[in-house]
């Protein structure tokens, strides 16, 4: 075929289902359609797990279970990021118009202290918050999914009907995908020092290659212990024993008591509007839909569209909207479990205004002119990005996308942290464990591994929930869905939602142009704009650095030999079409196992 577009129609009987598989990237100059679907569709960061999701639904599941089932498919089929061990957080609109949120975001072990990764001296111990055992708070990925399907899930499926496809895909093994193998091979070190991490996914030495078969059976015997017993099992079953022993063994923190102690929160969505949209997106321990919110209302009296789509002018004043979402990010935002957060201050309109005052159109703001609250404070924090990275907020994370005929819509961003979380796997259990102590300020003040200066807000401190910057959102018009995304990336999860959603509502893109368009970010500090390649001519860059700016391709992985190195983002989007009421699907190219899937 001349055009590398490749539609699959699978399982014929009735209704087909239709899949788009990820975008080379070699491609991107091209157009590429959108799967359109009318009874429901499902988008995630694996073919697979796409697929579990929409057989769900064909069983007469709604976007809730279809995204239940989508997650544990991932935990199974994506391993990097799609977990058990983990935690995240969902946006869902309910078919009667209701909408809500669920926490499930992981929380420190009782036993956590704040200054747990500082040696003596007050220096933060290199590692300790990234790999083994110390580095895992308490995995809420489970009851997460369960709070959500008890309370708004169809009641047509039973739970363990849910985890059913997972089960079958970890018992009876999938296909290893290239990207997966890359994976493997890129993660041998961390995996290679646990002794289950390195049996299960090394093969000992013994690397899977593209078309091997990958069988899960103690990860399989987990979900069944699931399905038998329910959610609870995780956390006060033979699956919480096993953690526990594991981490008793190994001078890991957390307990039996902790798990049983951990429970996921429903929380009211922040509500924001967008040039005549309604904006659902996530509230604390998420700092992304706040800084979403702010962004946008700083755009809204500027005529984005007339800037066009990454011009010198359009991207400068992104730049700005994005440094001061991101340095009141830093200061004031935390979980509001324990510290109270000033949202609706954040969030006001004449607040907005305020920060934007001194926009100057023909000139970078320098950062040491934005002091907010504490000028000598904001300085200090200035001075400091050149202090050594202690922390980082990491890009492997994984976002899914739902919606169903009744016109449920279902955004979970999810994640274990770093790519295979801490490195270890639970004996007997199969279960990935997470790293997220590491999104905690182990020292305060000073900044993490991306620049991101972590406030007193985040401190540790015990059954705390670490800030976060995933973004799920739900984008209504009219009060009817709209747009349904979200997105991996660390810090550039706002910032990649944000072009998103202006890109189809300002500059009138196609779901599938809006995903596959060049992204770029500012996030305060370090001071800079970083880029994907492509994302602007070079004329626009040279106008961006005389008016003050650094300018540069941001290269994540350095030793790839292809175009991820310099991409990041996952954006898994669906859009309603408001003229058909079509579902149109676009998973995201830079993630090469994606696929959106409907009916």
């Amino acid at each position: 075929m001349s055009i590398p577009n490749i539609a699959a129609r699978i399982g014929c009987a009735g209704s087909c289902w239709i899949a788009l598989l990820a975008w080379p990237a070699s491609s991107l100059h091209a157009q590429r359609a959108p799967i359109e679907a009318r009874h429901g569709l499902v988008t995630s960061a694996s073919a697979l797990a796409s697929y579990a999701g929409v057989e769900v639904l064909r069983r007469g599941g709604n976007a809730v279970d279809a995204a239940v089932a989508t997650a544990f498919a991932l935990a199974v089929t994506y391993p990097r990021a799609g977990n058990l061990g983990g935690g995240g957080f969902a946006v869902l609109r309910l078919s009667d118009g209701r909408t809500t949120t669920i926490d499930f975001r992981e929380t420190a072990p009782s036993a956590a202290t704040r200054d747990l990764f500082l040696d003596a001296r007050g220096d933060v111990i290199p590692g300790k918050s990234i790999t083994g055992y110390a580095a895992s708070g308490v995995p809420g990925t489970v009851a997460g999914l369960a709070l959500a399907e008890e309370k708004y899930g169809s009641g047509r499926l039973a739970w363990a009907d849910l985890i059913e496809p997972a089960h079958r895909l970890a018992a009876a093994g999938f296909a290893v995908t290239p990207a997966l193998a890359r994976d493997l091979h890129a993660s041998a070190e961390l995996l290679g020092k646990f002794p289950d991490s390195r049996r299960i996914y090394l093969r000992d030495g013994q690397f899977y290659a593209a078309g091997d078969r990958m069988v899960l059976p103690e990860l399989a015997a987990t979900l069944r212990r699931l399905q038998q017993h329910g959610p609870r099992e995780f956390y006060t079953g033979t699956t919480a024993r096993l953690i526990a022993d594991d981490m008793a063994a190994h001078g890991g923190l957390i307990t039996a008591a902790d798990l049983a102690r951990y429970h996921a929160v429903e929380r009211a969505p922040l509500h924001g509007s967008y040039r005549g949209y309604e904006i659902v997106t996530m509230p604390p321990p998420s700092s992304g839909g706040i800084a979403l919110l702010q962004m946008l209302g700083m755009l809204e009296p500027h005529d984005v569209a007339a800037l066009g789509l990454n011009s010198a002018a359009k991207i400068h004043l992104f730049a700005e909207v994005m440094r001061r979402a991101f340095q009141d990010r830093a200061q004031f935002l935390g979980d509001p479990d324990f510290v109270k957060v000033p949202v609706s201050g954040l969030l006001d309109e004449h607040y907005l205004q305020q920060r934007m005052a001194d926009f100057d159109p023909a000139h970078a703001t320098p950062n040491a002119s934005l002091a907010v609250g504490n000028p000598a404070a904001t300085r200090q924090s200035v001075r400091s990005a050149a202090d050594p990275a202690v922390a980082h907020e990491s890009t492997d994370t994984t976002q899914l996308s739902t919606i169903d005929a009744a016109g449920n819509a279902v955004s979970i961003t999810y994640t274990l942290n770093g790519l295979w979380g801490s490195g270890v796997t639970v004996p007997k259990a199969g279960v990935l464990l997470n790293n997220e102590m590491d999104d905690f300020a182990a020292k305060v003040g000073v900044p993490n591994g991306y620049g991101l200066v972590q406030g007193e807000a985040n401190a540790i401190a015990p059954g705390k929930r670490p800030l976060s910057s995933m973004t799920p959102t739900i984008v209504l018009k009219d009060g009817k869905p709209f747009l349904v995304t979200g997105s991996p990336g660390g810090p550039t999860i706002i910032n990649t939602v944000l072009l998103v959603i202006t890109n189809i509502i300002d500059h009138r893109l196609s779901v599938t142009q809006a995903v596959d368009a060049p992204r770029f970010h500012h996030q305060w500090l370090p001071d800079a704009i970083t880029h994907e390649p492509f994302f602007t001519s070079p004329d626009s860059v040279a106008l961006l650095e005389g008016e003050g700016y650094t300018v540069s391709v941001r290269t994540l992985y350095p030793n790839a030999p292809e175009a991820s190195a310099f991409t990041w983002g996952d954006a898994e989007t669906i859009l309603i079409d408001p003229r058909t009421g079509l579902r149109l699907g676009a998973n995201d190219w830079r993630s090469p196992d994606s696929a959106a899937v409907g009916w």
